[in-house]
């Protein structure tokens, strides 16, 4: 039925430790097989790039197995079905679900994220905004952070698909935002179409007196996407009563041995701060809640979003290096060749 459609994959090739780049990867070609009962074909258009591609591909403790060698590449990707043989989706739905660097996937369902009917918005950002990054952003800002009008919450990776929806989230919900990030075209993109009240460059200043600058009645709320030497500064300038959402650890490039900084129980303890570790996944059941309130602010020109895409499978290969070197100036995206 389909001995037609060659599938283009990115397959893992050889297993990394730290963060991969392209030799990790490599681009093959197979054959589409045909369907069977349940099952339904997707082409895919857009495939994402996240942080947790470093987790998914390293052999270290994780919330999911690591992607075996020779397989294709774990990812969130947006598609059309083009057949079915399953009742509950039709030719030509618009999907996001976790798809894989693949041109074709076959489902049965199971790794569906969303039907995207929100089709007055560009499909890209079911992988962005309106995707896991702004869901993201959403629960792990105001269900872990609790933020109230007028405290002050800090960013690390301020500009990114994460960071630069929670910077706007904190300003819609009535709070001063610094965000904290990697270069002066990041620092006006923060400022310019994020909003951000104040930015630091950890990368030419001192991050620790830069926040105590910036924040001179302390870190109401503080946004975690790094860990090591940028959270280590912001830890220093908690306000009393502080909350820390821990969402990823950019900053530290390999797990093994767990790098050792500065102890953060004094701080807390004297600030009598809340920190907690976040996991999207925990809230899928809810992540309709989110991408309806998120999709209006977007109508609304409340959040603006940045993308950058990539071209091709060939391009997706050092895609996640690009990414972990700060070199994306948006939310990373590979545009399906």
């Amino acid at each position: 039925m389909f001995s037609d459609l060659i599938n283009r994959r990115v397959i893992l090739v050889n297993r990394p430790k730290g963060v991969p780049d392209a030799d990790h990867f490599a681009v093959d070609e197979m054959s589409v097989r045909d369907l069977e009962a349940g099952e339904f074909l997707v082409k895919t258009e857009y495939w994402s790039v996240d942080p947790a591609m470093r987790g998914w591909v390293n052999d270290a403790p994780n919330y999911l197995p690591p992607v075996e060698i020779g397989a294709v590449m774990r990812s969130f990707a947006t598609g059309e079905v083009v057949a079915s043989r399953n009742r509950d989706y039709a030719e030509g739905d618009k999907l996001s679900g976790m798809f894989g660097w693949q041109r074709y996937a076959i489902s049965d369902g199971s790794d569906v994220d969303r039907k995207i009917d929100d089709t007055d918005l560009p499909s890209s950002l079911a992988l962005g905004v309106l995707g896991l990054n702004g869901v993201t952003a959403y629960f792990g800002l105001l269900e872990c952070c609790e933020p109230r009008a007028g405290e002050t919450v800090v960013v690390s990776t301020a500009a990114g698909a994460v960071g630069s929806a929670v910077g706007q989230i904190a300003k819609i919900k009535g709070c001063r935002t610094v965000g904290i990030t990697s270069s002066a075209e990041k620092m006006a993109l923060c400022r310019d179409s994020f909003g951000y009240d104040a930015v630091i460059n950890y990368r030419e200043e001192d991050v620790a007196a830069a926040v105590r600058a910036a924040c001179p009645d302390g870190v109401d709320c503080y946004f975690d996407n790094t860990c090591g030497p940028i959270s280590d500064g912001v830890m220093t300038c908690l306000a009393k009563g502080a909350r820390i959402t821990i969402c990823g650890t950019a900053a530290l490039t390999d797990w093994d041995p767990i790098p050792q900084g500065p102890r953060v129980h004094r701080q807390l303890l004297v600030a009598r701060a809340r920190m907690q570790g976040f996991l999207v996944l925990d809230h899928k059941d809810r992540y309709p809640e989110a991408i309806a309130v998120l999709a209006d602010w977007v109508r609304d020109g409340k959040l603006a979003y940045n993308e950058h895409v990539l071209e091709g499978a060939e391009s997706a290969r050092g895609a996640i290096e690009m990414l972990y070197q700060g070199k994306n100036t948006g939310k990373l995206l590979v545009h399906v060749d």
